[in-house]
């Protein structure tokens, strides 16, 4: 039986080129505009009049700028808390599900740390918003921050989870063998060695929760106010510049966060 050499390149199917193309033009054109027109000295959207940094200065020092720049320490410090919690919960998570063993539950356990992901995220806010209050739980900082951690989970776990598949469990047991405890294997060897998906995960968990508006809205209290929520309450008044210079340096600082996760993982899959 003569078994085929053959590779499949989708790149040689009929239509890629176009489709891709077309996938690429309407889902980075508006980006495109949003970023271009930041830099508009005009006072219009649409309108170009030169290149400025006018709404750039605004943001910080404009009449708004208190607003915003409380609304984006709420983001910061929101992302940071849930990425740092469900990272935690993700490593832990990762290490029961692939190094504890086989155990019945473990696929109706995967399947409950994916659910975030797979349940639309407006099902998923309107269910918190409901939790919240039935348990008569005062929305606020901490429903955002409790809401947040739970979105994020799945999130970190799958960078995670797919480093710790990829590393042996023959250094474990090197260890064990030197007569070291488990919780030591774990620290001084296995820990280590879970560092870039460690990273990408925390990063993946950061970009998610600063990014939220939609469970963001439903959740927060009066008075609260993340950069998503500010920007949205901001365009129902009409769109203006500095909304776009807002947008752009949002843009940016998730291009950033999603190109060190990428380098991590490279780096660590050619070492």
């Amino acid at each position: 039986m003569f078994k085929s050499s053959q590779t499949h390149d989708v790149r040689s199917y009929l239509g890629f080129k176009t489709v891709t193309i077309l996938c690429l033009i309407i889902l980075y054109t508006p980006l495109l505009v949003v970023t271009v027109y930041s830099f508009n000295a005009s006072k219009s959207i649409t309108v170009w009049e030169g290149f400025s940094l006018r709404w750039y200065a605004d943001v910080f020092v404009g009449p708004e700028s208190a607003k915003f720049k409380l609304a984006a320490w709420n983001s910061f410090v929101i992302a940071i808390i849930a990425a740092t919690v469900s990272t935690v919960i993700a490593t832990l998570a990762a290490t029961g599900m692939i190094r504890a063993g086989k155990f019945k539950l473990r696929p109706l356990s995967f399947g409950l740390i994916s659910l975030p992901i797979m349940v639309p995220e407006i099902v998923l806010a309107v269910a918190t918003l409901i939790f919240f209050n039935s348990i008569g739980f005062q929305r606020g900082f901490a429903t955002i921050i409790l809401a947040h951690i739970t979105f994020c989970i799945p999130f970190a776990y799958l960078p995670i989870s797919a480093r710790m598949q990829g590393i042996e469990n023959t250094f474990e047991e090197a260890a064990l063998d030197l007569y070291a405890s488990k919780k030591l294997a774990f620290s001084r060897i296995l820990l280590p060695l879970m560092g870039p998906g460690i990273i990408s995960g925390f990063l993946l968990a950061f970009i998610v929760s600063l990014d939220d508006f939609i469970i963001t809205n439903f959740v927060k209290g009066a008075g609260v106010e993340t950069l998503p929520t500010a920007i949205f309450g901001a365009v129902k008044q009409g769109i203006k510049p500095n909304i776009m210079a807002i947008s752009t340096m949002l843009l940016m600082v998730s291009v950033v966060m999603v190109t060190i996760s990428y380098f991590i993982s490279k780096s660590d899959k050619t070492n």
